[in-house]
C-alpha cells in the first residue's frame, strides 16, 4: 500500500496508538477500510487499511465537486440536451432531470449532493466539456491533492473497471472540498425543492417542483439511526461492487473530525452510518489522548509554496512530520450517537499564504435547521 501520510498508514490492519486514558476502539467494526482524522490539524487518529484501493461508489462525487464546482457561477443556467444524459449507467441514482428543461447550476449541485444524481453529474460534465475531459481533470486534481490511490473512470462513481479510491483519499477530497463555501452548503442541505417538468395547465406552461432529501442518514436520520450531533455532510454512496461507502464531517466542542468508512461486512440496515457514528464518538473521546498514526497531507502546490516561503523568510514548511507511533489492533466500546443538538460551529483547513493549515474559523452551516431551504 501507499505510504502517503506516514509509514504506518501503509501497513495492513488497524493502526492506533493509545496513550494513557485513551478509549479503546469500538469492537464491532466490520468495514474493509476506515479512517478517523482531525480536519484542522490533519492528524490521523486511527485507521484500518487506510490505503486499500477499493471501489468508491458515489463518494467519488466529492472529487467531482471539488474539481468542477469552481468552474461555473451558481446562477448560470443550462438547457439540458439529450446528449447531456448519454452514458448515465443503468440503475443509477438520479434526481430526475428532464431533457429540454433549463436548470441552474445551483439546482444541479443540489441534485448531485442530496439525491446523488448521476444525471446531474453528467449534465455538469457536459457543461465542462464532456465526461472524458472531466475525468481527466479529476485524475489530475487527485494527483495534485496527493490522492495517489485514486483512478477515476466515471465522474459519478458508477462501477467501472479500474475505478478505485481509498479511505485516505476520500478523506483528502472531503477536506479540500469543505474549504469551499458552496461545497459546505450543498453537502449539509437536508431537504429542498427541485425543478420538475414543464406542463400545460389551462393553456399556460407551468413548471412545478418536487422535494428531494439528502441520502446521508447521519444528516437526515432514519428509522434506526438518529441525526448525528454536529454533523455537516459530506457524502455517501452505494454500488454492487463498492458496497456502502461514507465520508462524514462533524464538530464537537470546537473540534472537527473527518471519518471515512468503506464497505462494512455486516449487512445490517444503515451499517455504514452506524460504524461511522461509533468511530466519530471514539474520535471525539480520544482526541488529545492518542498519538497520531499519520497525517492528511497538503496538496502539492501548498507544499511547494510553503517550501518557497521557508527559503525566503526562514519560516517552517507546511508539511508536518508524522509523530512516531505503534500500529496496533484495539477493541472496546463507545457511546451511541444521540440526538442532533442543533447548530454546530467548527474549524477546517484553509489555504493561506501557501500553507495548508487552519488559520481561521468558519461557522458550519445550519445543519439540521436547513430543512426546506436550498
Amino acid at each position: 500500500m501507499s505510504k502517503v501520510g506516514g509509514e504506518l498508514l501503509g501497513r495492513p490492519g488497524t493502526q492506533v496508538n493509545l496513550a494513557g486514558g485513551a478509549p479503546v476502539l469500538p469492537k464491532d467494526l466490520s468495514a474493509r477500510s476506515w479512517i478517523v482524522a482531525d480536519a484542522e490539524s490533519g492528524d490521523v487518529l486511527a485507521a484500518h487499511n487506510a490505503h486499500w484501493r477499493l471501489a468508491p461508489a458515489s463518494t467519488m462525487k466529492m472529487l467531482f465537486a471539488d474539481t468542477v464546482l469552481p468552474r461555473f457561477p451558481r446562477t448560470t443556467e443550462h438547457k439540458v440536451a439529450v446528449s447531456d444524459l448519454a452514458g448515465v449507467g443503468a440503475g443509477s441514482s438520479v434526481v430526475g432531470i428532464k431533457e429540454n428543461e433549463t436548470y441552474s447550476v445551483h439546482d444541479l449541485w443540489l441534485g448531485v449532493f442530496l439525491a446523488s444524481g448521476n444525471d446531474a453529474v453528467h449534465v455538469l460534465s457536459a457543461m465542462n466539456g464532456g465526461v472524458e475531459k472531466t475525468v481527466r481533470e479529476m485524475n489530475e486534481h487527485a494527483e495534485e491533492l496527493q490522492a495517489l490511490d485514486t483512478h477515476v473512470v466515471s465522474p459519478d462513481g458508477y462501477d467501472a473497471p479500474g475505478q478505485v479510491s481509498s479511505a485516505y483519499d476520500l478523506t483528502l477530497f472531503a477536506r479540500s472540498g469543505l474549504q469551499k463555501k458552496d461545497f459546505r452548503e450543498y453537502c449539509s442541505t437536508v431537504t429542498t425543492k427541485f425543478p420538475g417538468a414543464t406542463k400545460k395547465s389551462k393553456g399556460k406552461s407551468v413548471r412545478g417542483s418536487f422535494e428531494i432529501q439528502n441520502t446521508n442518514r447521519l444528516l437526515r436520520g432514519d428509522s434506526d439511526i438518529s441525526v448525528y450531533p454536529g454533523i455537516a455532510g459530506v457524502k455517501n454512496g452505494y454500488t454492487t461492487n463498492a458496497g456502502h461507502t461514507f465520508t462524514g464531517v462533524a464538530e464537537r466542542d470546537g473540534r472537527v473530525l473527518l471519518v471515512t468508512v468503506m464497505n462494512p461486512g455486516k449487512q445490517e440496515h444503515n451499517e455504514v452510518y452506524k460504524e461511522s457514528a461509533r468511530l466519530l464518538d471514539w474520535g471525539f473521546q480520544a482526541a488529545g489522548k492518542v498519538q497520531p498514526v499519520g497525517e492528511l497531507v497538503a496538496p502539492k502546490s501548498a507544499q511547494a509554496g510553503a517550501g518557497t516561503a521557508g527559503e525566503a523568510g526562514g519560516a517552517k514548511g507546511a508539511e508536518k512530520s508524522s509523530k512516531p507511533a505503534v500500529g496496533a489492533s484495539a477493541a472496546g466500546g463507545s457511546g451511541g450517537v444521540g440526538v442532533a443538538l442543533g447548530i454546530a460551529a467548527g474549524v477546517l483547513a484553509l489555504l493561506g499564504a501557501g500553507v495548508f493549515l487552519v488559520n481561521r474559523r468558519w461557522p458550519l452551516p445550519d445543519l439540521v435547521r436547513r430543512r426546506g431551504r436550498s
